[in-house]
């Protein structure tokens, strides 16, 4: 619902596709994405696979559940992604030994080589993307796109990204700022 104490910026009469913002924040996506892989192509990853790779490296999940929670996806998407995964060499199924219904995730260790260097191609990415901007456009950037994904949570959509990040703390991405130190969940 829209609050009537700020204005409407879109309507009938003046709505462009091709000029709405959630176009131009899907155009940007799908460019990092891009270069991305790009950037990637020698790892054998793709744009889909490096956030669990990173999760699993960070230790952000160590099961199948809990990294389909960190990532966003279904348990049969992160099933199959990890397939692939596991297919190349970069991870590895272990059951619990203590219940046998828990499937635990680890890297190999060519698998903790290639999450290591996932860092570094999203700070490259990102810094590509955001050239031209200074100091104070980036943090009003980061501001405006905060403010922006805090409506999804106040428009009481349970399904949105911040309520799902906020149900798991420490899979919660941090601000963009953060990737100057090595943490790449922002992305």
């Amino acid at each position: 619902m829209v609050n009537p104490d700020y204005p409407v910026f879109y309507d009938l009469d003046n709505y462009r596709p091709d000029d709405n913002v959630g176009y131009l924040m899907r155009l940007i996506l799908s460019s990092m994405a891009h270069d991305i892989d790009a950037q990637l192509a020698g790892s054998d990853l793709t744009n889909a696979q490096w956030l669990p790779m990173l999760k699993l490296h960070q230790g952000h999940a160590s099961t199948v559940a809990e990294l389909a929670r960190a990532c966003n996806l279904d348990t049969g998407a992160m099933t199959r992604l990890l397939d692939r995964l596991e297919a190349k060499g970069l991870c590895k199924r272990i059951r619990s030994e203590t219940d046998r219904r828990v499937v635990n995730i680890a890297l190999t260790e060519n698998g903790r080589e290639v999450a290591h260097g996932i860092p570094q191609v999203l700070c490259s990415v990102l810094n590509q993307h955001l050239t031209g901007l200074n100091v104070d456009e980036f943090s009003n950037l980061k501001n405006l796109l905060q403010r922006v994904l805090s409506n999804t949570s106040r428009a009481g959509a349970a399904h949105t990204p911040l309520a799902l990040l906020s149900q798991d703390a420490d899979c919660a991405p941090a601000p963009l700022s953060s990737l100057a130190t090595g943490n790449s969940d922002a992305l």
